[in-house]
């Protein structure tokens, strides 16, 4: 062996060397929370609920916890209540930031209501979750019927980017909030919406009636789709939408999922003008918040099916999530990629 060859061969082992003792210390990330994961994690928590018992599930000791905007202790609230699921279950898996969202029906002391849950998975713990229940037999009972599960695979050809998802889902809350008839609308000609359990577009028109002309009409129907609401005018009354935090997105199932207040701030923003130039007074006579966990379905970009379940609250209330700032705002915020 020449003295070139064995100064070649000691500069090889020295590197052998070096990546062995590298893996020896090396820590690798642990594996992402995949859907399977994320579900699993649902599925736990509202069977731990179910069992009012929250040490089936792996909190974070520093976890911060809310119902309907309100911070709890742990095992108070639906942990007292909670008896059995309902029929109907929807899931938006966030892979990428380990955020999942779930709508669904459940019983508490055995009465049908809804709830919405958002949890935040970090290395195998949940350090936040929040809770939204409507309590309102009527509403569960009507997902349980026509509430939509969402779990078609959009073709990967036609997925869309986070970004894009987020800035079409909020082309809706842009488009109602002071709504004039003539924004920018996303909607597919079929795009539906359920709201607490009820069509609240694309209803029929009942026996004896004329379906009502949104060129006309004092106030929006029902019975219209959901760009004839929007292009009508008159959902003008809902004067803010805002604190727009949201908290999953599914590019692989073309899922946005979002919690959101409304404001009605009534006295004279109840008047206003149509597209046509129609002077009108709609909607709440006194100001009226909903507090609201809504579900968007995009497809090819445009807004094909929409679900919603919304309770009213104290005007002007805050999520428990933001800042006083932020929770008067009405700038869309992906809290789930970390966006404050």
């Amino acid at each position: 062996m020449t003295h070139r060859t064995r100064n070649v061969l000691r500069s090889w082992l020295a590197v052998l060397a070096l990546a062995l003792a590298g893996t020896a210390t090396t820590t690798f990330a642990a594996p992402a929370c995949d859907r399977a994961c994320l579900e699993a994690h649902v599925d736990r928590f509202l069977d731990a609920a179910i069992a009012h018992d929250p040490g089936k599930v792996p909190f974070d000791r520093k976890l911060k916890y809310t119902e309907n905007g309100v911070m709890l202790q742990l095992g108070d609230g639906i942990w007292r209540t909670l008896t059995s699921r309902g029929g109907w279950r929807m899931v938006v898996a966030d892979e990428a930031t380990g955020h999942v969202a779930f709508f669904g029906s459940v019983r508490e002391d055995d009465i049908p209501a809804v709830i919405a849950v958002h949890l935040t998975v970090k290395n195998g713990r949940i350090p936040a979750a929040e809770v939204f229940l409507q309590r309102n037999e009527k509403s569960a009972e009507g997902f349980d019927k026509i509430g939509y599960r969402w779990t078609e695979t959009v073709p990967e050809a036609e997925r869309m980017p986070r970004k894009e998802l987020l800035r079409i889902a909020d082309l809706y809350f842009t488009g109602m909030a002071s709504n004039d008839g003539k924004g920018v609308y996303p909607f597919t000609n079929d795009c539906h919406r359920i709201e607490n359990g009820t069509n609240s577009t694309n209803a029929p028109t009942p026996a004896g009636e004329t379906r009502p002309d949104p060129k006309t009409a004092e106030k929006y129907s029902g019975q219209w789709g959901c760009r004839e609401q929007f292009e009508s005018g008159l959902l003008h009354f809902v004067t803010r939408i805002r604190d727009r935090r949201y908290v999953a997105v599914d590019p692989e199932r073309g899922l946005v999922f979002v919690f959101a207040f409304f404001d009605h701030s009534a006295g004279n923003t109840r008047t206003f003008q149509t597209p046509s130039g129609r002077t009108v007074s709609a909607g709440p006579r006194q100001p009226w918040t909903w507090q609201i966990a809504e579900a968007f379905q995009i497809r090819k970009g445009l807004i094909h099916q929409i679900q919603a379940t919304m309770e009213r609250v104290p005007y002007g209330m805050n999520s428990g999530w933001s800042s006083w700032e932020d929770g008067l705002s009405s700038k869309a915020r992906d809290v789930a990629s970390g966006e404050r």
